[in-house]
């Protein structure tokens, strides 16, 4: 992130603090379901909270590093994010899936890539596939203008890096069809798990992000949703895992904020704008 009229010398200052302090800083752009909170043409207690925090955008992170930044889901509301937290970086992009409310904001990317336009994409096969089928003038462009972004397709197909980061996917029902997930690690240390849009997390999953420091779970409502997991279900997982702590996104309007004063100790409602420092 640069603030504004920062110089470059300032931001290698800036790049300095965040090697000092903690390895990977995580932001949450967005922690909404798919049509975010408050809906439109709804009148509930959290549509018309007074919590800020009930404020909910599509789902989305923004992580930084001492080498490079990147975001995971490019979502309807990614360029408002992007103005609310100031992000004036995007080195890599990085999908869960294909849905609407986790790509829809992919041209907006072209404002990190204003010097040759080249910004690289990480996704599934399957994802890549619908990216490229949505964003054909993207990808396809025979002469793209200028500066206009030009996308560097990655298929994901096991564990790859972006800077010391090592991004582990994580493949998981959503449904009838399939989400990856991702674990973050540096160092060897497991720091962030990442599991937006789930309907259920798998043995071998649990076993593989086991002892994460942070679980970030999809948590749709009290209630079971076909697609999604519920509270409870959400709260099963981590006991499974056993991270350091726990917060839930892809939140609707049926599960206020305040509602984690009920919730166990060291898990929580995450929120948009909330930031984590994590080190291992």
């Amino acid at each position: 992130m640069k603030p504004p009229n920062a110089s470059d010398s300032q931001l290698s200052t800036l790049n300095s603090q965040l090697t000092a302090n903690s390895q990977l800083q995580l932001t949450f752009l967005g922690t909404g379901t798919s049509q975010g909170v408050p809906m439109i043409r709804c009148d509930c207690a959290v549509c018309r909270s007074s919590d800020s925090r009930d404020n909910r955008t599509r789902a989305s992170i923004y992580l930084e590093t001492p080498e490079c930044s990147f975001v995971v889901d490019t979502g309807t509301d990614f360029r408002t994010q992007c103005l609310r937290e100031n992000i004036w970086q995007v080195d890599a992009v990085v999908f869960t899936h294909a849905h609407t409310d986790h790509m829809m904001g992919f041209d907006d990317l072209r404002r990190f890539a204003a010097r040759d336009g080249r910004m690289p994409v990480y996704a599934s096969a399957e994802t890549m596939a619908d990216l490229e089928r949505v964003f054909e003038f993207a990808f396809k462009a025979a002469r793209p203008p200028p500066g206009y972004l030009k996308p560097e397709p990655h298929i994901i197909c096991g564990p790859f890096s972006l800077g010391r980061t090592t991004i582990t996917p994580l493949p998981m029902p959503h449904g009838s069809s399939e989400t990856y997930g991702y674990l973050f690690a540096r160092e060897g240390t497991k720091l962030v798990a990442y599991l937006s849009d789930c309907s259920a997390v798998p043995d071998k999953i649990a076993r593989q992000i086991a002892g994460v420091k942070v679980l970030i779970i999809d948590a749709l409502r009290e209630k079971p949703h076909p697609t999604h997991l519920s509270v409870g279900q959400a709260l099963e997982v981590a006991q499974r895992v056993q991270p350091g702590r726990t917060l839930f996104t892809h939140i609707c309007h049926e599960l206020a904020q305040s509602a984690e004063a009920d919730l166990p100790a060291n898990t929580g409602l995450a929120f948009d704008g909330l930031k984590l420092e994590i080190a291992p």
